[in-house]
């Protein structure tokens, strides 16, 4: 058996989420399992780097599988490419070593969560931003941002329920930049709990729209509460745009 590795991008609108579900076919990985059991004739498992929401795009989400097939790994991105719908593709393929894990071995990632702040509407791009109408403060933003820059227990940063796993996470680093009327928060770190990017984005857009104080994300820290920290900021404007290794 051969283990091949995979760059995979994928617009996650219509999908319940990468990861697969007996109630449902319409997730990334079970329509990836399909092409590729297709392929090798015989059902496939794929393993990806990280499980994002329903609503989640991806860039470079990273999945690795083991195959029998005697097809390159280039052949194989072109089969896939061939009978995947359209907001599904292959952008890289080669072939690993076997004890190689997309999950197990990725040392970090990086999220991009897009907003687009302006009256004005950015309609072809709205799948891929979250719209907000009044003016944003950026410096006060930023600010708030370097409050979460460090290792810390991120328990008030996420909406799982479970406390088995540890909730310690090391953020290297938030750049927060505008592009026009577009504000990109651009998150990179070791590993990010269960909707944790998307709550610390709904945090400092409460302090970007005055409802917060920057240093107000120090007691959130320190809470470990869930309700203390800001909104759920919307699936549509995050991307999983890279993952480490």
């Amino acid at each position: 058996m051969r283990t091949v590795k995979m760059k995979v991008e994928y617009e996650g609108t219509r999908y319940n989420g990468w990861q697969r579900q007996s109630s449902t076919e319409n997730t990334i990985q079970k329509k990836l399992e399909m092409v590729f059991s297709k392929m090798e004739r015989a059902p496939l498992e794929i393993q990806g780097a990280g499980r994002t929401d329903a609503g989640v795009h991806a860039k470079g989400q990273i999945i690795h599988f083991h195959t029998s097939s005697e097809k390159s790994p280039e052949e194989m991105m072109d089969y896939a490419n061939e009978y995947l719908p359209m907001d599904i593709g292959i952008t890289e393929a080669e072939e690993v070593h076997h004890r190689f894990h997309s999950r197990l071995n990725a040392k970090g990632k990086t999220y991009i969560y897009r907003v687009w702040n302006s009256k004005v509407p950015n309609v072809l791009d709205r799948k891929f931003v979250h719209r907000i109408l009044e003016p944003l403060k950026l410096s006060e933003m930023k600010e708030g941002a370097s409050y979460l820059i460090g290792t810390h227990d991120f328990q008030a940063f996420t909406s799982a329920k479970k406390k088995k796993k540890s909730t310690i996470r090391t953020i290297e680093s938030i750049k927060i930049h505008s592009l026009g009327d577009e504000i990109q928060f651009i998150y990179k770190g070791d590993g990010f709990l269960y909707h944790m990017v998307r709550i610390m984005t709904g945090t400092l857009l409460d302090i970007g729209l005055g409802k917060r104080e920057p240093r107000d994300i120090e007691s959130i820290i320190k809470s470990g509460r869930r309700e203390k920290a800001g909104p759920l900021a919307p699936a549509n404007g995050l991307v999983l745009w890279e993952v480490h290794y």
